[in-house]
């Protein structure tokens, strides 16, 4: 029997010099922590490392070790710098190996393309063990050992790889939320907000100030895997406001 209360989590490490030197935007982190989110994993951490092999193996050793599930996005291309399979398996202690259905994926992929060289060839090295992840776009297929994920830091190539991961994951149920908004300073209302969490051990409240035509405001969100628990928070928490005479606006500012 599955325990509903049961609380699974994930890592992200973000694999690239080109992230930590400001040339690249990551946009990896938020469709990955939705992704999980429906999956019912929360993404409790993530980090971002450059392309050295000790900082991707000693993260993925941490990372590891505290979740349940630890994804990372780049460095599993064809070039020198692509290090990530490298790294996660001397962080597991095993070797490096070419894995035939990949190198069969890519002979076919590249078949009209030039044909698979040594450089495309690194596109089907996987730590010994591993299993393949399907990307439908490029034909280099995402990596799966042990807890460990490995996906392309191109975005949609990994919007791919997520794709195909959908529901074989286990989790626990998916996170709901709902928002509220009220022109109110946080400072005024952080009383509230604090006994409002309190009285419902299953949820939590996220508040996020903002300024707009010349006022402060904030929008509260509102999370739980439970639906009736969320509801009555949101009530709470807007009879609250409106006590203080301050009006609750439903869906957000």
């Amino acid at each position: 029997m599955t325990d509903e209360s049961r609380i699974w989590t994930a890592a992200l490490i973000v694999v690239g010099d080109e992230i930590l030197s400001g040339r690249t935007q990551d946009k990896n982190i938020a469709q990955v922590a939705t992704w999980l989110g429906v999956q019912g994993i929360r993404l409790r951490e993530v980090r971002v490392v450059p392309d050295v092999m000790e900082a991707i193996v000693e993260a993925v050793n941490t990372l590891r070790a505290r979740n349940d599930y630890l994804f990372t996005t780049g460095g599993i291309g064809p070039t020198h710098d692509d290090i990530t399979v490298d790294a996660v398996a001397a962080a597991l202690g095993v070797d490096v190996v070419i894995h035939p259905a990949a190198r069969a994926i890519l002979e076919n992929y590249y078949a009209t393309r030039g044909g698979v060289n040594e450089a495309r060839l690194r596109m089907a090295r996987v730590p010994d063990g591993a299993s393949l992840i399907e990307n439908r776009i490029s034909g280099a297929p995402g990596i799966h050992v042990e807890n460990v994920f490995l996906m392309a830091g191109v975005p949609h190539i990994t919007a791919q790889m997520l794709d195909a991961l959908t529901g074989t994951l286990e989790g626990g149920l998916p996170l709901v939320s709902t928002t509220i908004g009220c022109w109110v300073g946080e400072s005024e209302i952080a009383d509230l907000l604090r006994e409002t969490e309190k009285a419902y051990a299953g949820v939590q409240i996220g508040s996020y100030p903002f300024f707009r035509e010349g006022r402060v405001g904030a929008n509260f969100v509102i999370r739980s895997t439970s639906e009736s628990e969320l509801a009555e928070c949101a009530t709470t928490l807007s009879e609250g406001l409106a006590a203080l005479g301050r009006e609750p606006v439903a869906g957000g500012i």
